[in-house]
């Protein structure tokens, strides 16, 4: 369900190349505070209007889709399964610049461009997520929103085949209305940033130290499986799905200790907490029903001759329909597949 990215990154043929976790507590802390303020001062929030609710991504994608004049729709919108013939559709494609070439600065007009960029805020799962999506509003070496892409594919509306997809450097990212295909997204993903990373200055630092700590809680017999020594490569072939006959690199969830499985549960809630709670809620939804996690193994890939500050190029979680696939080095690339498994 995966095809090569489009126009691999420039990056990486320069290794020197430089260009927090999300707070659980922060929307429970808020709620809290809100329902004492309305005990103490019922008069006082009685007075003033509620904020209306952020819309959803799907809403805004339809008021977007709505607002597209003739001239647009033919550069933008697409058949749902638009692509060549005998390949995969192209919205199942993973990008590292604007899909298709079809940059929003030159396409859409500002008040479309202002809507894109809430459709974007609203996939993320609030300010913090949304700084990480746009890697601190540079969007990595595109530098500005109007260089990144933004499609549809198929009509957006209730019940509805349809996909937005929106892409930049190192960044591939999707709403398809929650359509009851077994896909995580609607399709896979692709993250990265251009920073080495091992350093606080790569706005996913925070990830690999994460499976760091799991490394670090695993006994000498557990490590001797869970390393890997080699590359697994990465796009279209690093993220197909193995047949369940088939043996996943590294250790497997089932082999780890109940204090072991939880620090891997962890990482698990740490990369999916850019992203918005019911997008996450449906890939936890997936790999439960795939097996659950205890089919989910756990690799570390090092290169020969990596030294003990760098060791890992690769992080990798994968079991049946899921494969997390983590570059670390030189810079991040990280490419995710989540779906039905094939058997």
């Amino acid at each position: 369900m995966t095809q090569p990215i489009e126009n691999p990154c420039g990056d990486c043929t320069n290794p020197d190349s430089t260009l927090a976790r999300r707070d659980f507590f922060r929307v429970v802390g808020a709620g809290a505070a809100v329902a004492v303020a309305a005990k103490t001062a019922p008069r006082l929030m009685a007075e003033v209007p509620a904020a209306p609710l952020p819309k959803p991504a799907e809403s805004l994608i339809q008021e977007l889709h709505a607002s597209l004049s003739a001239s647009q729709k033919t550069q933008v919108v697409m058949p749902f399964n638009h692509g060549p013939k005998g390949g995969l559709p192209t919205r199942m494609g993973m990008y590292n610049n604007a899909v298709l070439g079809k940059e929003i600065g030159k396409i859409y007009t500002k008040p479309q461009i202002e809507l894109i960029d809430r459709i974007v805020r609203s996939t993320c799962s609030g300010d913090d997520g949304y700084r990480q999506i746009s890697r601190g509003g540079t969007w990595d070496a595109s530098q500005t929103f109007g260089k990144c892409g933004a499609v549809l594919f198929g009509e957006p509306g209730e019940g509805k085949e349809y996909a937005w997809l929106f892409t930049g450097h190192h960044l591939t990212i999707r709403a398809d209305g929650n359509f009851k295909d077994n896909v995580a997204w609607g399709g896979p993903m692709y993250y990265g940033h251009s920073p080495n990373g091992y350093s606080d200055k790569n706005i996913f630092f925070y990830q690999t130290k994460k499976v760091l700590e799991v490394f670090d809680v695993l006994d000498e017999k557990q490590r001797k499986k869970a390393i890997v020594v080699g590359n697994p490569g990465e796009q279209a072939g690093s993220v197909k799905f193995r047949k369940d006959a088939e043996t996943r690199p590294g250790i497997a969830l089932a082999d780890l200790t109940s204090d072991q499985k939880t620090a891997v549960e962890t990482v698990m809630r740490t990369i999916l907490s850019p992203y918005r709670k019911e997008d996450a809620d449906e890939i936890m939804s997936i790999v439960k029903a795939n097996g659950g996690m205890d089919k989910v193994h756990l690799a570390f890939f090092r290169d020969k001759g990596a030294d003990e500050n760098e060791k890992w190029h690769f992080w990798r979680l994968e079991g049946p329909g899921f494969v997390w696939n983590y570059r670390v080095l030189p810079h991040v690339h990280c490419f995710v597949n989540i779906g039905k498994p094939i058997g």
